[in-house]
């Protein structure tokens, strides 16, 4: 096959190379142009929306499970609606409302929540009843439905059409576009991009882009950037005209038989994400060229999507296809894009792996990603798609073929709470990880880790069984919770990230970077806030000074390359500092509870009656030497050891034979988030983002305010502080004990919205439901006296209940038993 050749001269040089003219890369580039940076070009192989846009559905649902998400898609419905009238071209954008149906009471269930999230983030959303929805979409039948909901907002766009009026936008604003050139090598050196090197010359640049969708995964391997995707082969049908479609039609989603469908010219598209997906070939030989191409069809494939519609809407069984669509399109490995700036290469910017989401998602992440390039970081919470959550162990390509076939699967699936993905597992293992299966153990997996959520008692079937309301395993974790509060408990927290940050100017770097006071005597903990510009969060950790000129941090397992790379990124000009991930080189074993010390005295020769709280220094257990750091998560006396890997099998093995008489009982990660809630410690990720700052979010006693020493955001903070927060950070303990919430919930005070609960579990020294949630005043500035004021409920699948609300712990609130309180690291 020959492909044309472009007749646009190529520059020499270009503040910025956006490779791939799709959705995501027009976009990105039209952001660039309307923020001020017109030195763009675009490269594309062949034509514009030739890759994957152009047999994309074209869906824009505008709820999402986050309220960052709901935005950025959200943005996308407003510039899709008013791109005709600044270009001249339409984007082919309807706001035709959507309906989602639900044929099982947990459907139900979950769509009475999301409602609940729709109110929380103030998008219309109506429950309806299965007579109701079949007045908005008349040729479905619902016999064997229980319920809808209604998005007035959600709408369609036609793909090709879009990228036309975003790629005139960006050549209205000086944007450079050459289609049919190949980009071949990405040049750098020292550490940042240089240059592209294309099938028609070099460019020099100071950034690239790489929207490549398919191809991206070939682009950052040029680059030496991993970009974790895998294609897979993606189905619709286009119909015959249906008798009672009409363009107004709204869109159609049937999750629980996998399929979606919309009007096109008086016929349906038919499509839908299978329960199992058929992967396509790996990212490095995905073909070139293979422009507005199509695959194979696959009707035996197609079969349970079909036989699904079919039961759906009953005429199609008289109505003819006009075409099948066999698109492949590229996922990612957890259902997540991938957005931001290569951790190891300054410059080099991806925006790729919408997982069948980009139309919806493509005005707001294409700006996202410009203002990221333009200001050097990103502008909102874009954590759960940064490309820094992945380490370079996922570009396996047998790992992501694997972990592809479930993923697709999952766009339809009931999200459940605490869904654990099962495919390309087990992953990274610690060393105790025989013995704790030996032990029963459930494995969670964060950051590829396989870490314990619970043991099941002997003879019990480990496996989560997924609930809504209280789930089997809550004995057996609510055992765990008592152990640790009455005796004592070990858990294998070795998947925690850990670094050495070391040098000359170790000190005067960290000082810089954290929030809080990091100037301590050697062996002294300090819980430490890392911010950005704005004031608001990028990671939280514990800071241990092993050395006048080395420090150990630890942070949360998920934030591994994340929180080094901002920490690198930041370190001063000229300063002798530089960061050591040994995140693989100590296990960690948390031994926690009141018996803690008994335990630990009986494995050491060491005194620990003068151990402090907040302190670290080496302790021989057993035959080994490990760091011992007195600090806790669960609001216990404990200590946290830290092994290296070879000894952590003997370390354990004396920790569970010497603690039999004590009660010493294995225990997982559920426990921790039940027991870390009763104490009302923040999480990064659900408490702590970079949308909240640490005055919203009750930390400003880690923040050195009170000395004359900078550090990154404090301007930010001191006028976040003197403006008085937007929204406070609360604890809550729900009324009802039968109740089971998850996090996420809507947040009603005297029965109006006010915010939402980020983290929730069963808290089983309160025998309740516990949590925290952000409330927010309406009228501005929320005051203490306003947070713990008025009646609270929340609204647990559809049913209100109310709440006990509180700025303190719920839990020993003084402190008393691990005395002097302090918040530790997620």
């Amino acid at each position: 096959m020959t492909t044309e050749v472009s007749t646009t001269r190529l520059p020499d040089r270009a503040r910025v190379v956006v490779i791939g003219g799709g959705v995501i890369g027009t976009s990105t580039a039209y952001h660039l142009a309307l923020l001020g940076w017109t030195d763009v070009v675009l490269l594309e192989q062949g034509s514009l929306s030739g890759g994957t846009t152009w047999h994309a559905a074209g869906l824009v649902g505008q709820l999402r499970a986050s309220e960052s998400g709901t935005r950025l898609v959200q943005y996308s419905g407003e510039l899709y609606a008013r791109l005709e009238e600044e270009t001249g071209l339409s984007a082919g954008y309807k706001q035709c409302g959507g309906v989602i149906v639900a044929r099982t009471e947990d459907r139900m269930t979950q769509l009475r929540r999301t409602a609940a999230t729709a109110e929380a983030f103030g998008l219309d959303c109506a429950m309806m009843t299965p007579a109701e929805a079949l007045d908005r979409w008349p040729v479905m039948q619902v016999d064997d439905l229980l319920g809808a909901i209604w998005l007035p907002g959600d709408g369609k766009a036609n793909p090709t059409d879009l990228t036309m009026a975003l790629a005139k936008g960006a050549r209205n604003r000086g944007v450079r576009i050459v289609e049919h050139t190949r980009v071949v090598d990405v040049l750098s050196q020292r550490g940042a991009v240089t240059g592209v090197r294309t099938d028609r010359g070099d460019i020099e640049v100071e950034v690239v882009v790489n929207c490549a969708g398919q191809w991206a995964a070939q682009v950052g391997a040029m680059a030496g950037v991993n970009v974790p995707l895998h294609s897979a082969e993606h189905f619709y049908v286009v119909t015959d005209q249906v008798d009672g479609v009409h363009p107004d039609l709204p869109i159609l989603r049937d999750p629980d038989g996998y399929t979606y469908f919309k009007e096109e010219v008086g016929g349906l598209v038919v499509g839908g994400f299978e329960p199992e997906a058929k992967p396509w070939v790996s990212p490095d030989a995905v073909p070139y060229p293979f422009e507005f191409r199509l695959l194979e069809e696959d009707w035996e494939h197609f079969s349970v999507l079909m036989d699904s519609a079919l039961h759906r809407i009953p005429v199609l069984q008289e109505t003819g296809i006009r075409k099948f669509y066999n698109g492949p399109e590229s996922f990612t490995p957890d259902n997540q894009f991938l957005m931001g700036e290569a951790p190891n290469l300054r410059g080099f910017f991806v925006g790729a792996g919408f997982n069948s989401v980009g139309i919806a998602t493509a005005g707001g992440a294409g700006r996202a990603l410009a203002e990221w390039v333009v200001e050097g970081e990103p502008t909102t919470d874009l954590v759960a798609g940064d490309l820094r959550r992945f380490g370079d162990f996922t570009g396996n390509h047998r790992w992501l073929r694997d972990r592809v076939v479930e993923i697709l699967g999952l766009h339809y699936g009931i999200p459940w709470p605490n869904r654990e993905l099962e495919t390309a597992r087990p992953f990274r293992r610690s060393p105790l990880h025989d013995r704790l299966a030996d032990r029963n153990a459930c494995f969670g997996s964060r950051m590829g880790w396989e870490r314990p959520n619970y043991f099941a008692p002997e003879g019990e079937n480990p496996a989560i069984e997924y609930a809504w309301g209280k789930p089997s395993w809550l004995p057996w974790s609510a055992a765990e919770q008592r152990a640790t509060r009455d005796a004592v408990a070990v858990f294998d927290q070795t998947s925690f990230s850990k670094f050495l940050v070391l040098g000359r100017d170790a000190e005067a770097s960290l000082q810089w970077i954290c929030t809080n006071n990091v100037a301590v005597d050697v062996g002294s903990v300090v819980y430490t806030g890392l911010l950005n510009r704005r004031g608001t969060y990028e990671s939280d950790l514990t800071v241990t000074r092993v050395a006048e000129d080395e420090y150990l941090l630890v942070s949360s397992s998920a934030t591994t390359v994340r929180d080094r790379d901002w920490i690198r990124r930041n370190i001063p000009t000229g300063h002798d500092t530089r960061i050591v991930d040994v995140t693989s080189s100590y296990a960690v074993l948390g031994v926690m509870g009141p018996r803690s010390r008994d335990l630990l005295t009986s494995v050491s020769d060491s005194d620990l009656d003068g151990f402090e709280f907040a302190t670290s220094r080496q302790l021989q257990v057993g035959y080994a030497t490990v760091r011992a750091t007195r600090i806790t998560y669960v609001g216990e006396l404990g200590w946290e050891l830290y092994v290296p890997t070879e000894f952590a099998a003997g370390v354990y093995d004396d920790l569970m034979a010497a603690g039999r008489d004590l009660g010493v009982a294995d225990a997982g990660y559920y426990a921790i988030e039940s027991m870390r809630l009763e104490k009302g410690y923040r999480a990064f990720g659900r408490e702590l983002t970079p949308d909240y700052n640490p005055v919203e979010a009750g930390l400003t006693f880690a923040c050195k305010l009170r000395t004359d020493i900078d550090f990154l955001g404090r301007t930010a903070l001191e006028k976040a502080r003197a403006e008085g927060p937007r929204r406070r950070l609360v604890s809550f303990v729900v009324d009802e004990p039968e109740a089971m919430l998850w996090g996420g919930e809507l947040v009603l005070r005297d029965g109006r919205a006010v915010g939402q609960v980020t983290s929730a579990a069963w808290g089983e020294a309160l025998g309740a439901g516990v949590g925290l949630a952000y409330v927010a005043d309406p009228s501005g500035v929320t005051s203490r006296d306003w947070a713990e004021a008025g009646t609270y409920a929340v609204n647990v699948g559809g049913s209100v209940l109310p709440v006990s609300v509180g700025r303190r712990a719920p839990y020993d609130p003084e402190g008393t038993r691990i005395r002097p309180s302090a918040r530790p690291v997620a």
